[in-house]
């Protein structure tokens, strides 16, 4: 009992040391990199979503641990109809930096826009949770989910007209 005070304020000194450790920051970014994120941005910008990615993957080889260039892929899978890639990169992201609103809000977006509903939901709540209703972050996942689920692509193996034989 003696040790008890003594005890406790040493594990309270390794909790918050070790907290500390685990919220540091990405590392820089490579300058190569960081020219072809943003050029892959721009390119996003324009609408060119292949070219993007090209650039956006290209820039991820070099860093592969960023988090802004995972995001970034993210955000064109999402433009190119890809919602279930994009939630991978925002997870892979998520896994890293769990606060990343970037990464929580596209990923909220990729679950509305691919029919999750409730999850989208369920992230919105935690997006207002981390920065309040009028970020921009909520913002675009409010507006995922108001504009509801994109049409799914369906093969054309699927609605391919039946024969219909007749006899002369």
């Amino acid at each position: 009992m003696r040790y008890t005070p003594a005890a406790l304020a040493l594990s309270l000194l390794v909790a918050v040391t070790g907290s500390m450790g685990s919220a540091r920051t990405s590392d820089p970014l490579d300058p190569r990199a960081q020219v072809l994120l943003q050029e892959g941005r721009a390119l996003l910008a324009k609408g060119d979503v292949e070219a993007a990615t090209d650039s956006l993957e290209a820039a991820l080889t070099i860093d592969p641990a960023n988090a802004g260039i995972l995001v970034a892929l993210g955000n064109a899978a999402r433009q190119a109809g890809l919602q279930g890639k994009a939630i991978h990169y925002y997870r892979n992201v998520l896994d890293r930096e769990p606060n990343n609103l970037d990464a929580i809000a596209g990923e909220g977006a990729a679950l509305a826009e691919k029919g999750a509903v409730d999850k989208a939901k369920a992230t919105l709540t935690r997006l207002e949770g981390l920065c309040g209703k009028s970020c921009p972050e909520a913002a675009e996942v409010s507006k995922a989910l108001a504009a509801g689920p994109k049409p799914q692509v369906v093969a054309a193996e699927t609605v391919a007209p039946k024969p219909d034989v007749q006899a002369n």
